[in-house]
């Protein structure tokens, strides 16, 4: 089923994991503080191939560093293990945030690059079509493999046999809208 990640409305009708974090966000009010930076819910929990330690990732648009510094530490600061820091991502400037709230560690991810064209976003519509075409079986043995200590994107590569770096791999099989 193609979702629209844009809107996490989905999250209500998922399994019970993604209720949860459904409540978790909209009880902190997370996406309307962040609504500026258009955020996107990304990473497993939305295509539910999460473990039980799986974080729920936000990523975010911004342009100003500093600014969204302020507004994570003003709104978040006084969250259980709250962090933020910078770096340098592939070579892209990213600003993130850290906390934790009584059920999930969130990670707030910042980059001036559209939240629709950041790779965090790319990967899981890509992961998502995959596991969509590939099934269920497909699904469980994902799971295993990061059961078994890998992450998502080399998961997905060794199970469809791509070579080389796992993360740009995926991203080639990105399908291209026509017009």
């Amino acid at each position: 089923m193609i979702k629209n990640f844009r809107n996490i409305e989905y999250l209500k009708h998922g399994n019970e994991r993604q209720k949860l974090a459904f409540n978790e966000i909209k009880r902190y009010k997370i996406f309307e503080i962040l609504e500026k930076y258009n955020p996107i819910l990304t990473g497993t929990i939305p295509i539910e191939i999460d473990l039980p330690e799986s974080d729920l990732d936000i990523i975010c648009e911004c342009e100003n560093h500093s600014e969204f510094k302020k507004c994570l530490t003003k709104e978040f600061s006084k969250k259980e293990d709250f962090k933020v820091y910078s770096k340098n991502q592939n070579g892209i400037e990213s600003t993130v945030a850290e906390f934790k709230t009584e059920n999930f560690l969130f990670e707030i991810f910042g980059q001036n690059i559209p939240t629709e064209k950041q790779n965090a976003y790319r990967h899981m519509v890509i992961e998502n079509r995959i596991l969509n075409e590939k099934g269920v079986d497909f699904k469980q043995k994902i799971k295993e493999l990061k059961s078994n200590g890998l992450k998502t994107e080399p998961a997905f590569a060794e199970l469809l046999g791509l070579k080389g770096n796992p993360y740009t791999e995926l991203l080639k099989l990105e399908i291209k809208n026509c017009g």
